[in-house]
């Protein structure tokens, strides 16, 4: 009677190897510099834009308060 061979690679080596791989083939190609450059208008986007004596904020904060207890 022959022994029956052992598996080469278990289960658990077997999803490793095949996450590892997905990650492998996952992982971003460089990029040329010309793709990260700034749109021209980036300092004014970063501007703060909340402002809490806006009509529309306090308005806001009128409508929603939860009644006094």
């Amino acid at each position: 009677m022959k022994k029956p061979q052992k598996a080469l690679l278990g289960r658990r080596e077997f999803f490793a190897a095949l996450g590892g791989g997905a990650t492998l083939a996952a992982a971003p190609t460089p990029v040329t510099p010309k793709a990260y450059a700034l749109p021209p208008d980036y300092q004014d986007r970063r501007k703060p834009r909340y402002q809490p004596n806006s009509p529309e904020v306090q308005n806001f904060y009128r409508v929603n308060r939860y009644p006094s207890k």
